[in-house]
């Protein structure tokens, strides 16, 4: 096997504190050891955590010796928390980062409609605030909204690949041809000038 996850040990997940202490060692101590003894056998190439916290992957990533994470939807084009500290450190530890949901359950792809998810939950009235100001941003530029959302990611350093998700071939075939879309440099400088990207945030080369 390519990869191995040990998936949603996060608050999000357990909504107990002691609960997700109890599960955190319980990986580290049992699944972080097992896999790292699969991948020196040559079992598996690689493993991490499939998470939905950048400040519980930050942790797991200080803990262990993860080769990858895979994080959902706390880096994308409408939220860049994970700018503070987990990605830093995965520059610095050389552990790669995967980016689930860079469409934040689908609100990126819709748009700011009343029947808009975020987080696998109707999006709150101040999330589809924000979408709609970052979408009329992308139409000033004649950019789709889901094509910025799509590339976003991937300007980091850190950033070795997306998991958009789709429910079949053809919405596959949608998100690579948004994917190849070229993004004009002022998209990026008009979202930071109007409070809507942090100022630290890389963003994609042009035609990149």
């Amino acid at each position: 096997m390519d990869i191995v996850f040990i998936h949603d040990v996060d608050f999000w997940t357990t909504q107990d504190r002691d609960v997700l202490e109890t599960r955190f060692r319980q990986a580290m101590d049992g699944a972080h050891k097992a896999l790292v003894e699969l991948r020196e056998a040559g079992t598996i190439k690689a493993f991490g955590v499939g998470l939905n916290e950048a400040d519980t992957s930050a942790r797991f990533v200080r803990a262990g010796d993860f080769d990858c994470v895979l994080l959902a939807g706390r880096y994308t084009l409408l939220e860049q928390g994970a700018l503070e500290d987990f990605l830093p450190l995965c520059e610095q530890k050389r552990v790669g980062v995967i980016i689930g949901g860079p469409l934040n359950s689908g609100i990126l792809a819709t748009g700011a409609t009343d029947a808009a998810r975020y987080n696998y939950i109707p999006a709150p009235a101040e999330v589809r605030a924000r979408v709609a100001r970052i979408a009329a941003v992308c139409a000033r530029h004649n950019v789709e909204l889901p094509a910025a959302a799509l590339q976003f990611p991937l300007g980091h350093p850190a950033v070795t690949a997306i998991i958009p998700g789709a429910m079949n071939s053809g919405e596959v075939n949608g998100n690579v041809a948004l994917f190849r879309k070229p993004l004009p440099p002022a998209l990026w400088a008009d979202l930071r000038a109007e409070g809507l990207l942090d100022p630290a945030a890389p963003v994609p080369r042009p035609n990149a």
